[in-house]
Parts: structure tokens; C-alpha cells; sequence
């Protein structure tokens, strides 16, 4: 379902990507208008019917967020911070899923990750905007960086990534999980203070993407050492 909204997302952002990324499918002609649509409905497709053989609220989530992703894709884009927080609660909903997929739809875990998840990307688009100003505003984008300024956004996104970070010790106060994640989520929180400190003192927009993607994996490094953790108990 991610798929499809991301490959759908290249073909609305067309003629913003000839500014700001030609050298991505699209713009640079290795795929056609017609290719994407294509593969949108394919993945499509794919991500409904594996939500129906889990069960009727996974088919039900998946829509919703499908039309989300559509929504935004097509009319929310250039909203600023509402598309930031739909494009956020589209990533932080997969852990909702895979809770739904074990049969634990409320699992606190599963939606503290999942919340977890949402402020990382959310501090990630608000970032992305701040980098991609010029092509952003060919389009008329509302972004917060193009209505308060670079500065101002790139604040607000390390905010962010600094509240995840105290948040991670939440599970661990609460005695939700035991030691090995406290020793997981440190290195992963001092890997996102690192790199978010870097990304105020980034000098242009290649370097901050750079950060950007490198803050997006911190986390994802911490949970397959928990998981590893996990395998090894």
C-alpha cells in the first residue's frame, strides 16, 4: 500500500521533480505516465488483497489509508502541515497493522511504536520541505518552511526528533520492556542527536537529504538489534 502511494506521489510531483530530483524515473524518462499508473494499480491491488486474507479491519485500515495517500497525492500536498501529518499517519499506521495481523489490534506496544514512527516521519517531511523549497514553490505549496523559513522548519523538525528520543525510555520507565531495549534505543537515540545537530548545520540541500536519510534508518538499525535480541532470548 506504501507502494503504491509512493510511486502515485511521482506522478503528481512530476513537474516539481524536473526541479527538484530529475534524476528520479519519471522526470528522466526511464518510465512513462502510463508505466505508473500501471504500477500503482498493481500494488494496489496486491496490498488489498493481502489485507483481506488477514482479516476484514485489516481490508478496512488499508483502504482508509489508500484513500488517504490518494487524497494527499492529489489535493494535499501543497496544505504544508496537514500533508505532513497524513503522509506521517500513513508510516505510523503500520505497526497498527501488524498488531491487527497478530490478533492484538490494541497492543499498547504496537501503538507507541506506531506513534513513535509518525513523529520521526513527521520531523522528516517537515524537514524534506525545508530542502525542497525551490520546487515546492512552483506548485504553491503552503509548506512550513516556505511560510516561516528554512530556519524556523528545520527547528521544529529537530523538536521533533529530539522528543522521540526522550519518548523511547517510555517503554523501558514503564516496565513495558527490559534491558536489552533500554541499551537498543540509546544508541539509536544518540545516533538521531548526532545526526539532527548536523542537519541544523547542513550547508545545502544534498547534504541535508543525506542527514535525512540517515536519521530515517537510526531507528530501523535499533529495532532489528531488538529483534535480534528477541531471536537470541
Amino acid at each position: 500500500m506504501s507502494g503504491s502511494a509512493l510511486i502515485l506521489n511521482d506522478y503528481f510531483d512530476l513537474e516539481v521533480d524536473k526541479v527538484n530530483a530529475p534524476d528520479r524515473p519519471l522526470p528522466s524518462g526511464a518510465v512513462s505516465g502510463s508505466d505508473v499508473i500501471t504500477l500503482t494499480g498493481i500494488a494496489t491491488f496486491i496490498g488489498l488483497g493481502t489485507a483481506y486474507l488477514i482479516d476484514v479491519s485489516a481490508l478496512l485500515v488499508s483502504l482508509l489509508f489508500w484513500f488517504v495517500g490518494f487524497l494527499y497525492n492529489w489535493r494535499f500536498k501543497e496544505n504544508g502541515l496537514l500533508g505532513n501529518l497524513m503522509v506521517a499517519a500513513s508510516v505510523g499506521i503500520t505497526f497498527v497493522i501488524g498488531g491487527i495481523a497478530v490478533g492484538d489490534p490494541w497492543n499498547k506496544l504496537a501503538w507507541f511504536f506506531g506513534l513513535t514512527v509518525f513523529l520521526i516521519d513527521l520531523g522528516e517531511e517537515i524537514a524534506g520541505d525545508a530542502m525542497d523549497m525551490e520546487g515546492d514553490k512552483l506548485r504553491g505549496s503552503k509548506s512550513l518552511a516556505i511560510r516561516m523559513g528554512k530556519d524556523v522548519a528545520l527547528r521544529t523538525s529537530v523538536s521533533i526528533f529530539f522528543l522521540v528520543v526522550m519518548m523511547g525510555y517510555l517503554p523501558f520507565i514503564f516496565g513495558w520492556l527490559e534491558t536489552r531495549y533500554l541499551l537498543m534505543v540509546s544508541a539509536a537515540g544518540m545516533m538521531i542527536v548526532f545526526l539532527a545537530i548536523k542537519l541544523m548545520k547542513s550547508p545545502n540541500s544534498e547534504e541535508g537529504r543525506r542527514i535525512m536519510r540517515w536519521i530515517y534508518l537510526s531507528p530501523l538499525f535499533g529495532l532489528l538489534a531488538f529483534i535480534l535480541g528477541q531471536f537470541m532470548n
